[in-house]
């Protein structure tokens, strides 16, 4: 098991020490196909904070599903720091969940254009207490890009878990 989907619960599993509080997630994936939350449940009892996951690869599916605004992907495209923000506040909802990740990029080896190459993904996060995102450009190949955006994203969820443990609530600005 990789190091970071385990020290994820063991931050869940500490909040929920320190507040009484169980924290719950879920994730809406696009180009990572369901490797965020492959990951996530291969931690054991994992089942205990995860409540599901959505993938959403089409457009159509950002929308009728996650409430992805057409402008949104009219002004901004699919691959945009918005999209990942709508789609991980859609997620949330959509899951009701604490916390849900959300990503969408361009895996390769085709779908670039000159403003947006192949590994840039955006990943997004919703929490009660707002919403965050980051722009990774990865290098690899297909395989690679979906792998190292996983892995991106649940540093992000980590890192918001740390500051919800240190605060002994997720009220921490993001």
């Amino acid at each position: 098991m990789a190091k970071t989907e385990a020290e994820i619960g063991r931050l869940i599993r500490e909040y929920q020490a320190k507040t009484g509080k169980q924290l719950t997630i879920g994730t809406v994936e696009s180009a990572t196909g369901g490797r965020i939350a492959d990951r996530i449940t291969n931690v054991p009892c994992s089942s205990d904070y995860f409540k599901g996951s959505v993938v959403a690869y089409s457009n159509e599916a950002k929308v009728v599903l996650l409430g992805v605004k057409k402008t949104t992907l009219e002004n901004y495209g699919a691959v945009s720091e918005q999209t990942a923000l709508e789609m991980a506040q859609g997620g949330r909802k959509l899951l009701d969940v604490d916390i849900c990740l959300s990503d969408t990029g361009i895996a390769g080896p085709s779908g670039a254009t000159l403003e947006k190459p192949v590994g840039l993904f955006y990943l997004g996060l919703a929490a009660k207490d707002g919403s965050l995102s980051q722009k990774h450009v990865f290098l690899g190949n297909r395989e690679e890009n979906k792998r190292d955006a996983a892995e991106a994203a649940l540093n992000m969820l980590k890192q918001y878990l740390l500051r919800c443990v240190k605060a002994k609530g997720c009220s921490a600005r993001l």
